[in-house]
């Protein structure tokens, strides 16, 4: 297996190793989570401040950019509508547009971009300072210790700001539809309500979750494994952001294939 390992490219080679490192960093945090649950050692405090910190860091930005994008929607779907007269499909399209696809990849890139970069600029500094070293040798996990907690906060925060982003997406592409396409409340939300289904729904927060633990794992493995001082951490959260982005966009598709698979559409 080495001399095979030594035989590829090296982008390919190092691109295979990370895969793995994060893969095994994954797993072993989440034995350690599991194993701290069930002996009632989870550490709580550390998952409440990390919740806290991916909370206050990206819902204000996660408001921001929901406010345009649902407007953008209403206002192109609203103008392809009115060609074809059909004005009365707005809603039905944000409800598509949102809650299958927009909400979930806004929440993860900002999650990422706000509170994963800011995760792996301070685990990279922690490396850097050799302050992870001093855990390992004060017989501390910084697995269990600060990837676990990380790992569930990603969860709780994306799911959380998934309906942030969902009910001001939705808001002002509503507004938007009522005072510059003279839409109506009943043609708007009688769309919605036609076209979305509680499994878009659940298949929206699935997403996201997935979609936050994916962004915060990347940016603790880049972290974790930060070298060359300062600089080093630097490159680690572009590459953190960069990996995040890349990979989230790959998620989306294998996750929408299998909803269209499992998930019966609904026919008119």
């Amino acid at each position: 297996m080495g001399a095979v390992a030594a035989a590829l490219p090296a982008p390919l080679r190092e691109t295979l190793e990370a895969v793995g490192g994060m893969y095994s960093m994954g797993a072993a945090s989440l034995y350690g989570l599991g194993s701290d649950v069930v002996r009632g050692r989870f550490q709580f405090a550390e998952f409440t401040e990390r919740s806290w910190f991916l909370v206050n860091a990206t819902l204000l930005p996660a408001m921001l950019v929901s406010i345009p994008l649902g407007v953008a929607i209403a206002l192109q779907v609203g103008a392809l509508a009115a060609q074809i007269g059909a004005t009365s499909f707005v809603g039905a399209a944000d409800a598509i547009g949102v809650l299958r696809e927009a909400s979930p990849i806004v929440t993860a890139l900002l999650l990422a971009g706000v509170g994963g970069s800011a995760v792996c600029a301070e685990l990279g500094s922690r490396t850097i300072r050799e302050e992870i070293d001093a855990m390992i040798v004060l017989g501390l996990n910084p697995l269990r210790r600060l990837v676990a907690p990380l790992l569930v906060a990603g969860i709780f925060a994306s799911a959380l700001l998934n309906l942030v982003v969902i009910f001001v997406c939705i808001f002002s592409a509503y507004v938007f539809d009522l005072a510059a396409l003279h839409g109506t409340k009943g043609s708007f939300f009688g769309s919605f309500t036609q076209f979305a289904t509680m499994s878009d729904f659940v298949t929206s927060e699935i997403k996201a979750s997935i979609f936050g633990i994916t962004a915060v794992l990347i940016a603790s493995y880049k972290g974790l494994n930060a070298r060359r001082g300062p600089t080093g951490v630097g490159e680690a959260v572009n590459q953190a952001v960069v990996i995040t982005g890349i990979v989230l966009f790959g998620l989306n598709l294998i996750i929408t294939e299998i909803f269209f698979a499992v998930v019966p559409q609904r026919t008119f």
